[in-house]
């Protein structure tokens, strides 16, 4: 099986749960700094960055 490691923008907003007009935007802003890579026009996202944002960005919710 193989692991596909540099996702589209439209497979990194799906795998986020985002539009493909928010990454566009996040792009532009520079917030959140959501690392990507450009080779030639194309924008690519590595998974493992996708995946360590979203690890960053993941908050549990204890009841006390």
């Amino acid at each position: 099986m193989v692991t596909k490691y540099l996702l589209t923008a439209d497979e990194a907003a799906t795998h986020l749960n985002v539009s493909v007009r928010t990454l566009a935007k996040w792009r532009s802003v520079g917030y959140p700094n959501l690392p990507y890579s450009k080779v030639g026009r194309c924008v690519r996202y590595k998974l493992l960055d996708l995946e360590a944002y979203l690890a960053k960005h993941s908050f549990n919710c204890v009841e006390g």
